[in-house]
C-alpha cells in the first residue's frame, strides 16, 4: 500500500512529521493539497512571531504531498531548490497551507504553495519549488 492509500487510510500519523507539526490533511488530489495547522506557543521565535522555518516546512509538505497525486507508484521526489516570500507574520490562529504542482515532467517537477490564515485569508507567505523526480 503506498503513502497516499495510507493517508486516506490512517491519517495524518503516517506523516511522523504532521503528528509532531499538528499538521491535519483537509484535502489532496490531481496536484493539489490543503493542510491546516494550529499556531502553538512553542512555535514562536524570541520575539514572538511563528518562526519563519515553520512557514516553509508547512508550504512544503502541502507541495509535496500534492506532487505526490501525480507520481508513478516506482517514483520519489528530492527537492532541488525552494524559495519561500515571507509576506506577514501571525502568532495565532489556525494555518491553510495549499500546494499546487505547475508542471510535472520526467526528471524535474515545479509546484508553489502559499500559506494564509485562516480567520480572514490573508497570504502570510509563498513558496515556489522545483522537485527531482526519481525513478520511474
Amino acid at each position: 500500500m503506498g503513502y497516499l492509500d495510507e493517508l486516506k487510510r490512517v491519517g495524518r500519523d503516517v506523516n511522523p512529521f504532521f503528528t509532531l507539526m499538528g499538521i491535519e490533511v483537509d484535502d489532496f488530489g490531481d496536484g493539489c493539497a490543503r493542510l491546516t495547522m494550529e499556531v502553538r506557543p512553542d512555535m514562536l521565535n524570541g520575539a514572538g512571531w511563528l518562526q519563519g522555518g515553520i512557514y516553509v516546512a508547512l508550504a512544503d509538505e502541502a507541495i509535496a504531498l500534492a506532487l505526490y497525486t501525480l507520481l508513478a507508484e516506482n517514483e520519489r521526489i528530492a527537492t532541488i531548490d525552494e524559495h519561500t516570500s515571507f509576506i506577514k507574520g501571525v502568532n495565532a490562529g489556525t494555518l491553510a497551507a495549499t500546494g499546487r504542482v505547475i508542471r510535472k515532467g520526467r526528471r524535474v517537477a515545479f509546484a508553489d504553495g502559499e500559506i494564509r490564515d485562516t480567520a480572514d485569508g490573508m497570504l502570510l507567505s509563498r513558496t515556489s519549488t522545483s522537485y527531482a523526480i526519481i525513478g520511474g
